[in-house]
């Protein structure tokens, strides 16, 4: 089974599924198999997967031909069943789906997960079919998982109709899964179980026709098992929705982790402004999902230490808060060095452990050992394995104050040994001690090795997470971290004012250049450097003088987006012979260039300051965004960016500011003084408001560059395309 490119999209009113009818979709007490076979592999392992978890609760099958399947009585038709089932698995061929759903809901049955393909991810032809199932899904109150997916594993409850085999054996956790992918969740239960991972309820959605990844975040808010959810997203289907439950996620401090993937290049092809280039669908997607408190994260791998660590972290009573001064204990000094390089990388700190501390270490460890943190117990834990966990209680003594986090490498054999009871002591005081630590200790696998077999058993025993080895673990940690922080910020701050609607101005169609964006952007309080405008020389000249030089000469003309990659730009002009020269130059490069209705725009040079591209887009998906970057000819070229989606706070906008790499020169570098930062935030401010009350009507916005200096902040250049496009080419001067 493979996951969906795209699906037949339902109107935007779609019925909302909430939580209490999905949870009689996610435990349903009997299972009907249609379309169940001996032939198909799926059918096999749907059966099984049900027998092996569900306990008493039915499954029947049924096969209009067969009289046994999987060595069961089958029977011909759903009608034909003893009782109404909860839930449907249906497998037949594609031609044959809508009929069965026609005759469950004729029944009254209003739950089904289609495992079938052929449909939105076929073409056309399947597309409509998709629709047809929507159209019927609407009209008989069908909740249906599917097309084209696997199903679901409701690991907590022993509901397990899911159509590859699941490896076992399969232990309850505080873990949601969900996935847009049929096989993939296979794959992904198999590396959580060697992570030692437990999940609470996987969900391979498929298609997505009716139930969607955003209807089973909102289950799993509500869900009391489930402590964290990692998603798969190839795309965010309903983003109205998505937002909604992964704000109440936030709100109810469950983590939310997210790997998107899919990235593409088209919202990058056709890009009128140099925003289109700087924010990508992917990059917008990103963006989108940080601004709900999402972790974004790019692999697997990090998705399951990440949504792991949170899961174990807010399990409890009391969800364990970590901080930025970190204690390590560690069984090598290579072990050291790379968790104290990560560490670094994630932002923590490794303060020197107390004196007290290092007196009560001493008394422990070798004394060839150094007493500095993080701690290296050496080798001679070979020796005495106790070592390690006596190190770890000293230093969990003393950490109040010093350390707001404790990290402790920790081995688990696959294999038992053939005396494991020391073993089991040991780790029943880990428990004890994380328990009781006035700060988190958080374990960590020192190979990132499978944590299966043995390994795994010792795990679920005492309900234990490790973290997967130093990589992916400090990783893990670092995001850990960082969305608590960001959690307790947003949660603490009252939210932005509103921002009313605003109608476009006449005219506003196609591309507005500088001359006619100007006003607008005037209007709505955006600073903007003086300029005039001048049909030759001359006109030229006399703007000049009035202005105060010395100047910068622009060409513009209808269309003509990006002059300075025509060399358009004449800058630094000092004297009224350099001035004409340049106009003559400019003037004769339309004529060559075949730009019609060229004209000249005059403005003062403004000196030394840091140039930026600031810009909201308009995504038609996902809504508005504030793009931030390096400005000027190497916006591109740099690729330093930052996107909020608005409405965004002032402090968000100060620290993605903070965040690009020409932020030091923002905060003033190698000499240089800071920048009126009040002024630049005060003009980023403006445009994200015009850019957000614009809406639906505008496209983009740019301002590009937008010079922030000691004295103040003012757009040297702007740019506007609205969403609608031009009939014909506007007649008013473009950039």
């Amino acid at each position: 089974m493979g996951s969906t490119t795209g699906a037949a999209r339902r109107g935007a009113g779609r019925r909302r599924l909430d939580p209490g009818r999905l949870g009689a979709f996610f435990r349903p007490r009997s299972l009907a198999l249609v379309g169940a076979t001996d032939a198909s592999r799926w059918s096999q392992a749907t059966f099984e997967n049900w027998r092996a978890h569900a306990g008493d609760r039915p499954v029947y099958l049924v096969h209009p031909r067969h009289r046994v399947v999987h060595g069961q009585a089958a029977y011909p038709s759903l009608s034909a069943l003893p009782e109404l089932p909860d839930l449907l698995f249906v497998m037949v061929p594609t031609e044959a789906v809508l009929g069965v759903l026609v005759e469950a809901a004729d029944l009254g049955v209003r739950h089904a997960v289609v495992l079938t393909a052929g449909f939105a991810e076929a073409g056309p032809a399947g597309q409509a079919r998709e629709a047809e199932l929507v159209a019927l899904a609407e009209e008989r109150d069908l909740v249906v998982l599917g097309p084209n997916g696997n199903g679901f594993v409701h690991a907590s409850v022993g509901c397990c109709p899911y159509g590859l085999p699941l490896p076992e054996p399969l232990r309850p956790g505080p873990l949601g899964i969900a996935l847009q992918s049929g096989g993939l969740a296979s794959v992904v239960l198999a590396m959580a179980q060697a992570r030692a991972i437990r999940p609470s309820l996987v969900v391979a959605s498929g298609n997505e026709a009716v139930l969607e990844v955003a209807d089973v975040l909102a289950y799993l808010v509500e869900d009391p098992a489930t402590t964290a959810v990692a998603l798969f997203l190839e795309t965010i289907r309903s983003p109205k929705r998505f937002a909604e439950a992964a704000s109440a996620a936030l709100a109810a401090g469950k983590p939310v982790v997210a790997l998107h993937v899919g990235r593409s290049q088209a919202g990058q092809a056709a890009a009128l402004a140099h925003t289109g280039a700087v924010a990508g669908d992917a990059a917008r997607t990103r963006a989108f999902l940080e601004h709900l408190g999402v972790v974004p994260v790019d692999s697997l791998e990090d998705l399951l230490a990440t949504a792991g660590l949170l899961a174990a972290l807010q399990r409890g009573p009391r969800p364990r808060r970590l901080g930025r001064r970190l204690g390590v204990v560690a069984v090598s000094g290579g072990a050291c060095d790379l968790i104290a390089d990560r560490a670094s990388d994630e932002g923590f700190e490794l303060p020197p452990f107390p004196a007290a501390t290092q007196a009560a270490l001493g008394e422990r460890l070798p004394s060839f050992a150094a007493l500095r943190n993080p701690l290296d117990v050496t080798g001679y834990v070979v020796v005495d394995p106790t070592l390690s966990l006596r190190a770890l209680e000293v230093v969990a003594a003393d950490a109040p104050g010093t350390f707001d986090t404790l990290l402790f490498q920790l081995s688990l054999p696959r294999v038992a040994p053939a005396d494991p009871s020391p073993l089991v002591a040991r780790l029943a005081q880990v428990a004890a001690l994380q328990a009781g630590s006035a700060v988190p200790v958080v374990l960590q696998a020192s190979g990132g090795g499978d944590l299966g077999g043995f390994a795994g058993e010792l795990a679920a025993r005492f309900d234990l997470h490790l973290l997967d080895g130093i990589e992916h673990g400090m990783g893990a940690l670092g995001r850990a971290m960082r969305w608590q922080e960001r959690r307790e910020r947003r949660l603490d701050r009252p939210p932005p004012p509103p921002v009313g609607t605003l109608a476009p101005p006449p005219g506003a169609r196609g591309v507005w250049g500088e001359l006619v964006a100007r006003g607008l952007l005037a209007d709505h309080g955006i600073p903007l450097v003086p300029a005039e405008t001048a049909r030759d020389p001359e006109e030229a000249l006399a703007a000049a003088d009035r202005l105060g030089w010395p100047v910068v000469l622009k060409l513009v003309a209808p269309g003509l987006a990006h002059r300075s990659d025509l060399g358009g730009v004449a800058l630094d002009l000092r004297r009224p012979e350099e001035l004409r020269a340049a106009a003559l130059r400019l003037l004769e490069l339309a004529a060559r260039q075949g730009v019609e209705g060229a004209g000249l725009l005059v403005s003062p040079l403004k000196r030394g300051g840091v140039e930026l591209l600031a810009a909201v887009q308009r995504d038609p998906r996902l809504g508005s965004f504030l793009v931030l970057g390096a400005g000027g000819t190497l916006v591109e070229l740099l690729a330093d960016r930052a996107l909020l989606p608005l409405p965004a706070q002032p402090d968000d906008v100060a620290d993605a500011l903070t965040g690009l790499r020409i932020g030091r020169l923002l905060a003033g570098a190698r000499g240089r003084p800071p920048v009126d930062q009040q002024a630049l935030l005060a003009a980023i401010g403006a445009l994200a408001r015009l850019g957000q009350a614009l809406g639906d009507a505008l496209d983009t916005v740019e301002l590009n560059p937008l010079l922030a200096t000691p004295e103040g902040a003012w757009a040297l250049d702007a740019l506007v395309v609205w969403a609608t496009p031009a009939a014909e080419a506007d007649p008013s001067p473009s950039r």
